[in-house]
């Protein structure tokens, strides 16, 4: 059976436009998988906490060697992990906070980003575990100009570290959309949201 795994980080739940396009995926994807599982992760409705000393610790520890303090601090990246490789398609819906990602969507980065979980390192070179899928990311920008040849390009620290992110925990497929000017005029911006959600509905097919 086919998963998507969809992840949304904006704290709007209404009226946010990289959730909007979230929908616009989903259902596409929905449509082209009949049988197929969506597992949602909104982390506005249930925030993920942020990694604290004891789970760092039990990041780095054999498993032979973890406590049942560890385990516990540990727990939550395991059941994010496990969601994470049974999904077959992967689905970001963010928008740009401050030129970078919500902190919401950086406490699930951390908790996902595992030494011998999703990546691997020999002493030498970083190998990412997290083979086989693709990932969509969806990105609102409030301003226009972010795109990559735009003036304010060199500001979104967004598309690239999450292109980075996925690239190097093994995704090979990575798909960036992202519709900008959101808080702009109204009608320009619903002419652009109409054409992204075309796009977006494309990559799900």
């Amino acid at each position: 059976m086919t998963t998507l795994l969809r992840i949304d980080a904006s704290a709007r739940t209404e009226g946010s436009h990289s959730r909007d396009l979230g929908h616009a995926y989903e259902a596409a994807w929905r449509a082209a998988h009949p049988g197929g599982t969506v597992v949602h992760r909104d982390l506005a409705a249930s925030a993920i906490p942020q990694i604290t000393a004891p789970t760092i610790a039990g990041f780095y520890t054999p498993a032979d060697a973890m406590t049942d303090e560890l385990r516990a601090a540990t727990a939550l990246s395991d059941a994010l992990i496990a969601e994470l490789m049974g999904a077959d398609d992967v689905l970001v819906t963010t928008p740009m906070y401050n030129f970078s990602i919500p902190a919401a969507l950086k406490a699930w980065v951390d908790q996902i980003v595992r030494i011998n979980a999703t990546f691997s390192y020999d002493g030498t070179s970083f190998t990412g575990l997290v083979t086989g899928k693709r990932v969509t990311i969806a990105i609102a920008y409030g301003a226009g100009g972010y795109g990559p040849d735009g003036a304010l390009a060199a500001l979104d620290l967004v598309r690239p570290y999450l292109q980075t992110l996925f690239g190097f925990l093994g995704f090979t497929e990575v798909h960036v959309v992202s519709v900008e000017a959101t808080t702009g005029d109204a009608v320009m911006l619903e002419a652009a949201m109409v054409e992204t959600r075309r796009v977006i509905a494309a990559f799900a097919a």
